[in-house]
């Protein structure tokens, strides 16, 4: 028998030998915290529900923001910029973090806003180089009509939690967003390969740590970011 065949045969064997077990998944986290009994099952459950919050998170901006004319992240700039504006308006670098976008994103979308007649744009006096949001006249008329929406939707989305189990989630949700970001880095530096996942790992874990370091003295608003991505 040649050897490619044989090879064949025993491939053919391994294979039949797989079918015939059950296929236990290996497990998804190996946190202690994550697990109960040794099994992720729970965490499992937990991701999946938050992939369903996400996407029922996301439909509710998105008919938000065509209630004013605009997409769903413009909605969310939108009703960021009025509780954040303050007395002079808010800079695109502020914004930028209390909705952990990018400023260039901001820069883009509340140009696009400001063209409508949805937010007002002016030189940020302190600083000439930058520039001041605020929210126009014709976008508080908007923000208002759809006002009473809002608040049945949210009263809707949340109303399965009390005082503590909103507090708890609150703050839950809060370190997420951090440790979130971590992986963002994490696969970012690993660029998609399980080998260069082993491979950096080091590398990895010191750049973040710089990372971390360097952003420790940031201040983000993120307590007005509702899961709606209203605010």
């Amino acid at each position: 028998m040649s050897v490619s065949k044989l090879r064949r045969r025993r491939a053919g064997t391994a294979e039949r030998k797989l079918d015939n077990g059950p296929y236990a998944l290996p497990a998804t986290t190996s946190r202690a915290p994550l697990l109960k009994g040794g099994s992720d099952q729970r965490f499992r459950v937990l991701v999946a529900d938050l992939f369903t919050i996400s996407n029922r998170m996301e439909m509710v901006r998105e008919h938000l923001g065509r209630r004013l004319g605009i997409s769903g992240p413009q909605y969310s700039i939108v009703l960021a910029v009025a509780h954040l504006q303050g007395r002079n308006g808010i800079n695109v670098g502020s914004l930028a973090q209390a909705l952990h976008v990018s400023s260039a994103f901001i820069a883009t979308e509340g140009g696009k806003l400001v063209r409508r007649g949805l937010l007002l744009k002016r030189t940020n006096p302190l600083d000439r180089r930058g520039v001041l949001l605020s929210i126009a006249p014709a976008g508080r008329l908007a923000v208002d009509r759809v006002s009473a929406e809002v608040r049945a939707v949210n009263d809707l989305f949340f109303g399965a939690l009390d005082a503590t189990s909103f507090a708890a989630l609150s703050v839950a949700a809060g370190a997420l967003v951090e440790s979130s970001a971590k992986a963002v880095r994490y696969i970012t530096l690993a660029k998609g390969s399980p080998q260069s996942l082993r491979d950096t790992g080091s590398r990895r874990n010191e750049q973040m740590q710089r990372e971390d370091a360097e952003q420790s003295d940031l201040v983000v608003s993120r307590r007005y970011v509702n899961v709606n991505g209203t605010v």
